[in-house]
């Protein structure tokens, strides 16, 4: 059986959803907001660069096989205590969370490890690979070993399709659809899928977010004419659900709030964790769906903000926002997928 896709798996998560709630009134206080920030650079997918200061230049052949090496290994970063962060510094800036990787992938072309080559990282040791992610403090990056396991896997399918994320991907044509479900049939580590009420259901968010760097790191270049962008959705993290939370968009039960508070840790495909990336999933789709409508109605004119774009506004506003947020508990999930 094939797993509901993304948008699909929201919709009915959210439907049959036991302990998370999307609020109508928050999904249209969040469309106004948005609707008061667009024509601000923060709704385009221009904002790709300033998003990713660490990336080589866009125009640069090393710039895709880097965001291919990094999604490759975008995933939990987020420390056992707080107080515990891996942290790495590079040109004279302390970086945590998933800017540690971006920093430690950049450290090591600077340091002249081939990092960005296929042949290089489908081939590297767990010792070579620890090297390049080696946190500045006591703190080392979570899941090493993992890591090393899904960029190895990563970097022997770029081998097996002419050697580049650029020549793998080309194979999808400029379809975004169609790149996700690429990446996703040839690579299993980017197979982000759950059984839930009885039907298997998909998030893939690594895989989306693939191609939603391709799409900015193309647009950057001034070739971002890739098709089907509106297919992708909201990247199921355990940032975005906190900030649709504190913007009253989501609404968790008292017993599921308890839960996080009390630092339970949800594991891979627990119902509830389901639920909380399911529901943001659709509560992303229901903001789009509200904005679009606001600025027809107001301004008689057609939208162009997606799902990707309002995930790139939402996720950096977490990161901004993060002390005012700090009531309201991330969930934990040691996993590959996030």
């Amino acid at each position: 059986m094939e797993p509901l896709l993304p948008g699909e798996s929201g919709q009915f998560i959210a439907e049959q959803s036991r302990d998370v709630f999307v609020e109508d009134e928050g999904v249209q206080k969040v469309a106004e907001m948005l609707y008061g920030l667009q024509h601000s650079d923060e709704l385009t997918a221009s904002g790709w660069k300033k998003a990713n200061p660490l990336a080589p230049a866009p125009t640069s052949d090393q710039a895709l096989n880097w965001v291919f090496v990094v999604d490759t290994m975008n995933f939990s970063f987020w420390p056992e205590e707080e107080t515990q962060q891996c942290e790495v510094t590079y040109k004279g800036t302390t970086y945590t969370g998933y800017m540690t990787l971006c920093a430690a992938i950049t450290r090591a072309m600077e340091e002249g490890v081939p990092i960005t080559d296929p042949k290089y990282f489908s081939q590297m040791n767990v010792e070579e690979l620890g090297r390049v992610l080696r946190s500045d403090n006591e703190t080392p990056m979570p899941m090493l070993r993992e890591r090393h396991q899904v960029l190895t896997e990563g970097g022997r399918v770029l081998l097996e399709h002419g050697g580049s994320f650029r020549s793998f991907i080309s194979q999808a044509g400029n379809d975004a659809q169609k790149m996700v479900e690429l990446i996703v049939q040839k690579i299993p580590s980017y197979r982000d899928e759950a059984t839930y009420e009885g039907k298997r259901i998909s998030f893939y968010k690594r895989a989306q977010i693939l191609v939603a760097d391709y799409w900015g790191l193309m647009a950057a270049r001034g070739q971002g004419d890739i098709i089907n962008m509106d297919w992708l959705t909201m990247f199921a993290d355990y940032r975005v659900p906190q900030a649709l939370v504190y913007l009253g968009a989501l609404r968790y039960s008292d017993t599921l709030m308890q839960a996080l508070k009390n630092g339970e840790l949800l594991s891979s495909g627990d119902r509830r964790e389901v639920e909380i990336r399911g529901c943001s999933i659709w509560c992303v789709e229901l903001i789009k769906d509200r904005l679009h409508k606001l600025v027809q109605e107001r301004d008689g004119q057609p939208c162009s903000v997606n799902s990707v774009i309002i995930d790139f506004y939402l996720w950096p506003y977490a990161k901004q926002h993060h002390k005012e947020m700090a009531h309201i508990p991330i969930h934990h999930t040691r996993c590959i997928y996030y």
